[in-house]
């Protein structure tokens, strides 16, 4: 009886290992069609706002389930010179990971390509939603990747924080 009971306890434990295994990496995420005008925008130095950028071969991924889990890839023509005159450079970029079958997007070396300089993080859009700002990196071959970062405001007010003075005011259900 013993061994029975040792048996249907591992078997339920792999059973919901396995589930939870892919709700985590699978189930969640959607594809993001292109739509191939502004799947792409980075935050202009002259007017403060959100332009749509040249792009190509764009895949995108978001889940409802956290409004950080939103990851894209594309290719740009558009050289690291010419980006940061025209563009806001995002300081302190943190590159996500991507769930495995999303092979374009490698955080690690992303985050190295950064780091190193061989890439440079602009800002997509100033709180995308409340808090996350949607970040664009660009390495020097062109190749691009879009992640959301949660932002100085949304780390105070996401720990339970009053929003400082030279934050957004919170929406309703924030404190």
């Amino acid at each position: 009886m013993g061994k029975v009971l040792a048996f249907s306890i591992l078997i339920t434990a792999a059973v919901a290992g396995a589930v939870m295994y892919y709700l985590q990496v699978y189930a969640f995420y959607d594809k993001v069609p292109a739509n191939g005008v502004d799947d792409v925008v980075m935050t202009s130095l002259i007017t403060d706002t959100a332009e749509p950028v040249l792009y190509g071969d764009f895949r995108a991924i978001d889940a409802d389930s956290s409004p950080i889990r939103y990851r894209a890839c594309f290719t740009t023509k558009m050289s690291q010179a010419m980006l940061t005159e025209t563009y806001h450079l995002y300081e302190k970029a943190e590159p996500l990971t991507a769930p495995g079958w999303f092979d374009c997007f490698d955080a690690v070396e992303i985050g190295e390509a950064l780091e190193e300089g061989r890439a440079l993080a602009f800002l997509g859009t100033k709180d995308v939603r409340y808090g996350i700002d949607r970040v664009v990196a660009i390495h020097q071959d062109g190749r691009g990747f879009v992640w959301h970062q949660i932002n100085r405001c949304g780390e105070i007010v996401f720990d339970g924080a009053a929003a400082p003075d030279d934050c957004p005011k919170p929406p309703e259900g924030y404190k």
